[in-house]
């Protein structure tokens, strides 16, 4: 499949849009990953919250009793 389309696109002599579409393509994959490295680290951010939370909550028991 990406064989026939490079090889119509070189038949075509329009290397430049190949060139752009791969550039587009590679960018938008490269921002996918980011985006969901983002989410991931969000996440691990949000469970560190909420592990402290439940800490300060454990600690305050102690204190009354």
């Amino acid at each position: 499949m990406i064989e026939d389309l490079t090889a119509h696109v070189m038949a075509r002599g329009d290397l430049a849009h190949l060139a752009l579409f791969l550039w587009a393509a590679t960018a938008t994959l490269i921002g996918l990953v980011l985006v969901r490295e983002l989410a991931l680290s969000n996440q691990r951010f949000s469970d560190f919250v909420s592990e402290v939370a439940r800490l300060n909550r454990y600690l305050a028991e102690l204190e009354t009793l």
